[in-house]
């Protein structure tokens, strides 16, 4: 049984690995294009991870095991692994980057983790294949995250929120009676919201590939850039940063009920209790941070509102963009911003972070822990809108805020024994897990990058990143004995 479910989950992770490398043709294509010699690194390792993923793929083609917590378990862990792994290959290979291998690997599991953390320099004057792929994978890991945390982990119940087991309203019901339908429209939906944000963007001002790229990397909540000052570049055009906030949000919101909007126009989808909650914390912090902006100093209201919502809804919903070093903005949105890289956005969304939900549902279990202090003997129930959430589900969300609370501190503590202060250890390693990109201080802040940290420090914050997309628990579990022995 363990054999059967361990080939099968090669083989799956072997026929994506097989997408990927075709994906490689295209940033192949866009530097033969421009005259680029990095169109044969890409077409080799094209050629290379294509043949040896088929290869893998024919060899262990059988009779697919029985679903099971196991074998879903092992095909989570080894997408990610394989895909991290295959994306590296042409940045390691890229004479252009110079890269160690630890960089490489930093690189291609920030992009398909959608963290948008970097070790690169001089984006400006990079060739177009190389920003193009890192674009490529953000995207691809988006797509996948969504899927993740709607169709996998929900089921293996170490993360996600199932709109098909935990229903706030009559606003879940399947959109589609075919599962195969209900992901082919979610890829649809998915692709079409990009294309119309390269669209805007391009009308906004941006030139067509930087449009593209940042299309990309927005719709994933992703961040990588074109630029080593990111979207500071455009900073003093308003229509671009207000077309990310909008794209932005709209990429933290849950896909199924973003399909809900765009196939039936139900707009009572947008009721659900964590999309309230999303929403009243980044109003929250935007409106403090504005306001805050605007009394300390000299700034106009309309330039303080756009820059505050413009960083902090991409800290929030963990893509990482940045118009400038906002930690120099003063102590309190230095500390605002510590405390968004912990949020998140919504379950079923491409963004990282803690997530609404869990935040929902832990403070109402915290008052009703304080109820019973008062009424020993009261019964009461945890809701999640009008639904009453089960125990399974508040087990899960306390261990998943266990787990990262003790990751985070442990890895924090790997971190400085690596040398790195304290601040940017701590902010690092919180950065990596939430899948934000930018921590705190002038080593791996908004203003500077991760190519400073030693190579041991950017294989924990590989680790990290990897824990982090995958909801914790869904890494942790394969590590236990007992998962190996049921």
């Amino acid at each position: 049984m363990q054999y059967s479910a361990a080939r099968a989950a090669i083989h799956i992770a072997s026929v994506f690995a097989i997408y990927l490398s075709f994906a490689m043709l295209a940033p192949a294509a866009v530097d033969l294009y421009y005259g680029n010699d990095d169109w044969m690194v890409f077409a080799f390792s094209a050629f290379f991870t294509g043949g040896l993923a088929l290869a893998c793929a024919l060899a262990t083609q059988g009779r697919p095991p029985p679903i099971s917590s196991r074998f879903g378990f092992l095909v989570v862990n080894l997408l990610w692994l394989t895909t991290s792994i295959i994306g590296a290959v042409p940045f390691y290979a890229a004479a252009s980057l110079d890269l160690t291998l630890a960089e490489a690997i930093f690189e291609a599991v920030s992009g398909i983790t959608t963290t948008g953390a970097t070790i690169i320099n001089g984006l400006d004057h990079l060739p177009p294949g190389i920003l193009l792929w890192r674009s490529i994978l953000q995207w691809m890991g988006g797509l996948g995250v969504i899927a993740l945390s709607l169709f996998v982990l929900p089921f293996l119940n170490v993360g996600g929120i199932s709109y098909f087991r935990i229903e706030s309203s009559d606003i879940t019901d399947r959109p589609f009676e075919r599962l195969s339908t209900h992901i082919t429209t979610l890829i649809g939906i998915y692709c079409a919201t990009t294309i119309l944000c390269a669209v805007l963007y391009a009308a906004a001002g941006m030139g067509g590939f930087d449009a593209l790229n940042h299309a990309l990397t927005t719709i994933s909540t992703a961040g990588f850039s074109t630029h080593d000052a990111s979207m500071g570049v455009y900073g003093d055009n308003f229509a671009i940063l207000w077309i990310a906030i909008v794209f932005m949000f709209i990429g933290a919101l849950p896909f199924s009920i973003v399909m809900l909007l765009a196939i039936s126009g139900r707009l009572d989808a947008l009721r659900d209790p964590q999309i309230r909650v999303f929403a009243g914390y980044v109003a929250a912090f935007v409106v403090a941070v504005a306001l805050y902006l605007r009394l300390t100093g000299d700034m106009p209201f309309a330039s303080a509102l756009t820059y505050s919502a413009f960083n902090f809804v991409s800290l929030i919903t963990t893509t990482g963009f940045a118009t400038g070093d906002y930690t120099q903005w003063g102590p309190f949105v230095a500390g605002c911003a510590l405390m968004a890289t912990v949020l998140g956005g919504c379950s079923g969304s491409t963004s990282g972070g803690v997530k609404a939900y869990r935040f929902l549902i832990l403070f109402k279990l915290l008052a009703n822990g304080l109820k019973r202090f008062v009424y020993p003997n009261a019964v009461v129930t945890v809701h999640y809108g009008d639904r009453p959430v089960d125990d399974a589900m508040q087990r899960a969300v306390v261990l998943f805020i266990s787990a990262f609370v003790v990751i985070w501190l442990i890895l924090t503590l790997l971190l400085t024994a690596t040398g790195l202060d304290i601040l940017t250890a701590l902010s690092g390693a919180l950065t990596c897990l939430t899948n934000v990109g930018p921590g705190l201080g002038g080593v791996i802040g908004p203003a500077g990058n991760f190519s400073a940290v030693p190579d041991t420090a950017k294989w924990l914050l590989s680790v990290g990143m990897l824990l982090g997309r995958l909801e914790i628990l869904a890494v942790l579990v394969v590590f236990s004995p007992l998962f190996w022995r049921r």
